[in-house]
């Protein structure tokens, strides 16, 4: 995918969140969560991760039932491949992630 494609489909997912993606943008946007910077529906590489905070290089993804495992494992590995930490959480989830992301951020160790 084109660079100019990927940052509008990544615009036009950014103001199509779905109801679990916002809710936990809430308590994410704003450094709000360990200090830590996330960026939502945000390209990297060849994808657009949900969530990514650039300097801890992690991942948080939340999946409806529109995800495929097999594709999702791809994706996940070629994050990991590059550097990335990956959290895949279900929709239905969201309300308790929170404590397990920041127990994974607190145990990354900066740049």
């Amino acid at each position: 995918m084109r660079e100019d494609a990927k940052r509008e489909l990544a615009r036009s997912l950014r103001a199509n969140m779905t109801d679990a993606e916002q809710r936990l943008w809430r308590w994410l946007r704003g450094h709000q969560l360990a200090e830590s910077r996330f960026r939502r529906q945000h390209p990297v590489g060849p994808f657009i991760a949900d969530f990514a905070c650039i300097e801890k290089r992690l991942i948080v993804e939340i999946d409806g039932g529109q995800h495929n495992p097999i594709a999702d494992s791809s994706r996940d590995a070629w994050f990991e491949r590059h550097g990335w930490r990956v959290l895949r959480y279900w929709n239905h989830d969201v309300e308790d992630v929170l404590a397990d992301i920041l127990r994974v951020l607190d145990s990354i160790e900066c740049c």
